[in-house]
């Protein structure tokens, strides 16, 4: 291949792959919310899940809790409209805040990692993540911060 080839081949390239990385990125951005801060924890409603698309209702797969009064945000993670987990986002090996990526958490850090029930993927963190219980009421949930 000759020198002309190479620059039009790797122009062309590098165009293609800019006209269609938007098109191969995923519209999924992540939700942050802040809650009704309680006495004994954090009510959110069960309408933050919801997005619509093209006109039909989907939920999201978790958002984000950050609330003034919470030294780390909330994952908090939709399995079903009754199942719910909510995971303090404080890494357990020495407590950087964590980075929500779909299915899993990771610390920026040291690059531990957690699955979206809190447990240890990857190390270095050797134990899982603070859990909350979550009760569903109605169109609420209550994230109690007493408990772990």
């Amino acid at each position: 291949m000759n020198r002309r080839d190479f620059i039009m081949n790797g122009c062309a390239a590098c165009l293609s792959i800019t006209v269609l990385s938007p098109l191969l990125t995923s519209c999924k951005t992540t939700r942050y919310i802040s809650g009704t801060m309680g006495n004994d924890g954090l009510t959110i409603s069960k309408d933050e899940f919801k997005q619509i698309k093209k006109g039909n209702a989907a939920y999201r797969s978790f958002l984000i809790v950050r609330n003034d009064a919470l030294q780390y945000p909330i994952y908090v993670r939709r399995f079903s409209d009754t199942e719910y987990t909510a995971l303090w986002m404080r890494c357990s090996h020495q407590g950087a805040e964590l980075q929500a990526s779909g299915e899993y958490l990771q610390c920026p850090a040291h690059g531990s990692e957690f699955n979206n029930k809190g447990a240890v993927t990857n190390g270095p963190a050797d134990k899982n993540l603070r859990t909350f219980p979550v009760t569903v009421n109605d169109n609420e949930l209550f994230i109690d911060l007493r408990k772990a």
